[in-house]
């Protein structure tokens, strides 16, 4: 990184750099990722935001997958969120202009898609994933909870670019970018948006059926101390249940391995 945009990254202020600073002042060939070093990714990077849509869906996979292997963060995974980021708003990624070309489905709007990763990636870096993470003293692991906390320190910054959407003409570009903010909203400087988001909860929950989708808004509001009682409809509640009786079941198989907090790891 330049000197510039480490400071941003570090500043928690939410001052995303522009795309092109990240993208030429990234140290590429020096971040890891799950399959080597990002060298490259400038090239994937910068098609993301081809006019084609076809060749930004090839894109998406070159550009992404090298760090969305098994939920982990990588070194290469800030500085390539920084950048999604900073496209979210480029005219090549509006929606109407991501269905088709000459008439021919091209399958998501890159844009969603973008907001998906976004959203993942930080329920992968959320609090209790590094509470989980800060429980293995490993060496390896030492350095995974230190490129989520590169990442984690980003949030404010990511979470400003994802705002913009929530009030999308597109209702789907509305509750993408709602699940995204989320759990980029733990960022301690950003609890003051909890209200705002909470309003776009209520407002997802009225409409939205996509399982994943309620249960994270109503995770989340759950998180919050909101009552989500009146949100709920019936498919939620046996859900809920559903999930309760998962945790039983893995609480119960736990116990029966010695000392039941185990410190090291069953053979699954």
């Amino acid at each position: 990184m330049t000197e510039e945009t480490d400071r941003t990254q570090g500043s928690g202020s939410g001052e995303l750099p522009d795309h092109h600073a990240v993208l030429h002042g990234t140290d590429w060939a020096s971040v890891a990722t799950a399959s080597g070093t990002g060298e490259h990714l400038p090239t994937a990077l910068v098609r993301l935001v081809d006019p084609d849509p076809l060749v930004r869906q090839a894109a998406l996979a070159d550009a992404l997958r090298p760090v969305s292997h098994q939920n982990s963060i990588y070194p290469a995974t800030t500085p390539i969120a920084l950048y999604v980021a900073a496209i979210l708003g480029h005219p090549a990624l509006a929606p109407d202009a991501s269905w088709s070309v000459r008439g021919r489905a091209t399958g998501r709007p890159t844009l969603l898609s973008l907001l998906d990763w976004l959203g993942d990636t930080a329920y992968d870096a959320d609090d209790q994933c590094l509470a989980l993470c800060e429980l293995d003293d490993s060496e390896e692991l030492i350095g995974g909870c230190e490129d989520m906390h590169a990442f984690r320190d980003v949030r404010p910054a990511l979470f400003h670019a994802v705002r913009a959407f929530l009030d999308h003409d597109a209702v789907d570009v509305r509750h993408t970018a709602l699940t995204a903010a989320l759990p980029l909203a733990e960022h301690p400087a950003l609890t003051a948006h909890r209200g705002e988001l909470a309003g776009h909860a209520r407002r997802l929950l009225a409409t939205e059926a996509d399982r994943l989708r309620r249960d994270r808004v109503l995770d989340a509001l759950r998180s919050w101390g909101c009552d989500t009682g009146g949100l709920e409809n019936a498919a939620d509640v046996e859900a809920r249940r559903r999930y309760a009786a998962r945790a039983a079941a893995r609480a119960a198989t736990a116990g029966d391995w010695p000392g039941e907090g185990y410190s090291q790891s069953p053979p699954f």
